[in-house]
């Protein structure tokens, strides 16, 4: 096969053209740290789009294949199959100075950094390229991202479905068209890098259980402990600091490593040292009692209140037809996002303003009779408060507002100095509408350009949207994945985090806050993905987040001088599954001078979870936003 044949015309130079190995695995489980790999395959191709290696295997994994149903992979075939680390040195002479090339390629990368660090070896990779992020860029009219779907619109044969082997010949095919793609709308390939991880990274830590209780509150003077406490210990202590935490969370406390207004009682045999939790705890008003007082306290700790577990909803999982008087509130009463105090606050949507409720692509009523409907407008130039007011307006009109270019794009609106935008001249190859500042004051209903069309186009949210989040009838909440994305940048990077927060909005421990350098809560159920440099993802398993977790609040922080209004707007969309179709979409593009920005939330409402879009931004940095959420974070 080749991937440089003259009818995609790829170029092979360039971004475009490396050494590429391409990658897939089955896996017992979903888990990288936990679960292990049952057949491998690996296919390379060199930068001339020509094949110059093949390998694949089943694997005796030593422990159950878990999901059969899906990957047919049953222990009595995988009997006699060689161990990874038998095949591991042939496996990493062939990903050996090439590009890792993987549909969900994290999903891979990381089983493959745990099976070569079972081996007690590198897994020897230093360039990733992940085809649905490629494809994500690319924004082709398929209803999902599936590897399936890319195949059968890219034209590419799929015999059998995971199966590793065959998974690796379709990817190629995909690879090949997207590659095309890419080129032709000149978009940079999502590359990212993979440094040397050290092998304790692979190591499996026992999961922190949280705390099945409410927190009552303070301690009140000479009362007894509750259950649900949140407990804060500062200082030396007489006994071991592992053994009055481990009888405390035995006795149903919440153990804490930072102290904040929701502490319930800080314990120090030194109460006016100088340390960090004990200043914060005569700010807060938080009680303070020695290690002997504890200790007596833990004899007798009184029944809690438990965390109530609330079942999701049967929510269609696909978005339907609504009538035309359906609304989604923009704004309402029931949640309220816990900002960090002595911030100053954006201004709120205006009150009463909604949006449509999903409809299907071809329904006469409501937005259809809006002139930008199914259009999507991408706004080159301006400053930021121009060009963010000009993107407001292409949802007003009915409009999706684009970041970057794509094949979704319909539309160019150029303000002052778009002219002068490098995408300048791939968009007049591509004949795409150029429109002034003036046609969005009263747009015509103009043909949608070559741009096709989805069947189902994800509902476009304003800033402070909610929506339900569609649930499957009788079976558990599908694992969400809410992906933020902006315009590639060359002066600063971009880190998107998630925090885990009970219903005082404060993370139960500081592992509850994701981030680059922990991507993943001790359970497993939220996880931190990087699909290239602008663009990162946080996955959500709602059916396995404890009762404790009454919200996910996902932001994104600048790690340098830079601020939002010279990155401009972030997008982010909400999709069921990794390859899942977009059932929302936002464009937030609201902060000017600030570093840190709220993005979204998803949360608890009753029966059902619901996403919320925020574009609430900071001034100060990350770690400030992380201390107001509870977070210890060393001065």
């Amino acid at each position: 096969m080749s991937l440089a044949s003259t009818s995609f015309n790829v170029p092979a130079t360039g971004d475009y053209a490396h050494d590429w190995a391409l990658v897939d695995v089955e896996t017992s489980g979903l888990m990288a740290r936990r679960d292990r790999v049952l057949s491998v395959a690996v296919l390379t191709i060199g930068p001339d789009g020509e094949q110059t290696g093949e390998f694949s295997t089943l694997l005796n994994p030593g422990c159950a294949p878990g999901p059969v149903e899906v990957h047919g992979l049953t222990a009595e075939r995988l009997q006699g199959a060689p161990t990874f680390d038998q095949v591991a040195g042939r496996i990493g002479a062939m990903l050996q100075d090439r590009v890792l090339v993987a549909h969900n390629a994290q999903f891979d990368y990381d089983f493959l950094a745990y099976e070569f660090a079972r081996a007690r070896m590198w897994l020897p990779v230093s360039q990733r390229l992940c085809t649905l992020a490629l494809n994500r860029q690319v924004d082709p009219p398929t209803d999902d991202m599936k590897l399936g779907t890319l195949a059968a619109h890219y034209g590419v044969r799929q015999q059998q479905a995971h199966d590793a082997l065959d998974d690796t010949r379709v990817l190629a095919g995909i690879l090949q068209a997207s590659l095309r793609e890419a080129a032709r709308l000149d978009l940079p390939l999502p590359l990212v890098a993979c440094p040397p991880r050290a092998e304790s990274q692979f190591t499996p830590k026992p999961p922190k259980t949280p705390c099945a209780y409410r927190n009552p509150g303070h301690l009140a003077p000479g009362g007894p402990l509750q259950q649900g406490m949140k407990i804060a210990i500062t200082g030396e202590t007489a006994h071991a600091r592992a053994e009055l935490v481990g009888r405390a969370v035995a006795a149903g406390l919440n153990m804490m490593t930072s102290v904040s207004r929701h502490t319930s009682v800080l314990v120090t045999n030194e109460p006016a040292s100088d340390s960090a939790k004990a200043r914060r705890a005569v700010a807060e008003g938080v009680p303070v009692i020695d290690e002997h007082t504890f200790l007596r306290l833990l004899a007798d700790v009184r029944t809690g209140t438990a965390h109530e577990a609330t079942a999701a909803s049967a929510v269609p999982i696909a978005p339907v037809a609504a009538p035309a008087t359906a609304r989604i509130q923009v704004t309402e009463p029931e949640s309220t996002t816990a900002l960090v105090p002595d911030v100053p606050v954006l201004p709120p949507p205006s009150p009463g303003v909604s949006i449509p409720a999903p409809r299907q692509v071809g329904d006469s009523a409501g937005l259809l009779d809006q002139p930008l409907t199914g259009h999507r407008v991408l706004v080159l130039g301006g400053v930021h408060a121009v060009a963010a007011a000009a993107r407001t307006r292409v949802v007003e009109l009915g409009g999706s507002a684009a970041i970057n270019l794509s094949a979704s794009v319909t539309d160019v609106v150029l303000l002052t100095g778009g002219q002068n935008d490098r995408r300048m001249n791939r968009i007049t190859a591509l004949e795409l509408p150029v429109h002034d500042e003036h046609w969005l004051t009263a747009p015509t209903a103009a043909d949608q350009g070559t741009a096709a069309v989805r069947a189902q186009e994800p509902q476009v949210m304003p800033r402070g949207g909610v929506i339900d989040l569609p649930m499957p009838h009788g079976a558990p909440a599908p694992e969400w994945y809410v992906t933020a994305s902006w315009a590639p940048q060359t002066g600063c990077e971009i880190d998107v985090v998630a925090f885990l927060l009970d219903e005082d909005e404060q993370v139960t421990f500081d592992e509850e806050f994701i981030f680059y350098g922990a991507p993943e809560s001790p359970a497993g159920t939220v996880r931190l993905l990087t699909g290239g440099p602008a663009e990162q993802t946080l996955a959500v398993d709602l059916a396995s987040l404890p009762p404790s977790t009454r919200k996910v609040v996902v932001a994104a922080a600048i790690d340098g001088a830079a601020t939002f209004g010279t990155v401009g707007a972030i997008q982010i969309g909400a999709a069921p599954g990794s390859s899942g179709a977009p059932v929302a979409r936002a464009t937030l593009d609201a902060a000017t001078t600030e570093r840190t920005m709220l993005l979204a939330e998803i949360y608890r409402r009753g029966p059902v979870w619901r996403l919320r879009t925020i574009g609430q931004g900071y001034d100060h940095g990350l770690d400030a936003l992380a201390r107001g959420y509870g977070v210890d974070i060393a001065d």
